[in-house]
């Protein structure tokens, strides 16, 4: 098992996550985090940590966000790892909530 980042995370890429996570199983895009499944040890330690509430247990994932599964394990190949805490971008409080993200992912 795994978790997952999804839609919430776009634009807000809050890095709370990132600081607990024993394995350092996150990886930064210009916009979004992802968490590779292959390292990933479904500890759940992220999940509480996030402000977006945007990581969700694989088994867990709502049907309108399964499609971040395989964005997350695409994307953690493409993309370098994160193991501390950024501070987020300047505007993300203002997209925590805002649905419907996907198109506005950066690659």
């Amino acid at each position: 098992m795994t978790f997952v980042v999804t839609d919430n995370c776009i634009k807000c890429k809050y890095t709370d996550c990132v600081a607990v996570c024993p394995v350092d199983a996150f990886f930064e895009g210009p916009n979004f985090l992802v968490i590779d499944p292959d390292i990933c040890i479904d500890c759940a330690l992220c999940v509480p940590e996030c402000p977006a509430e945007a990581i969700f247990q694989d088994s867990e994932l709502p049907e309108d966000q399964s499609e971040y599964l395989q964005i997350n394990a695409q994307l953690c190949q493409q993309w370098p790892n994160l193991n501390e805490l950024k501070a987020p971008p300047s505007d993300a409080d203002e997209w925590n909530g805002v649905p419907d993200k996907l198109p506005l992912l950066e690659r």
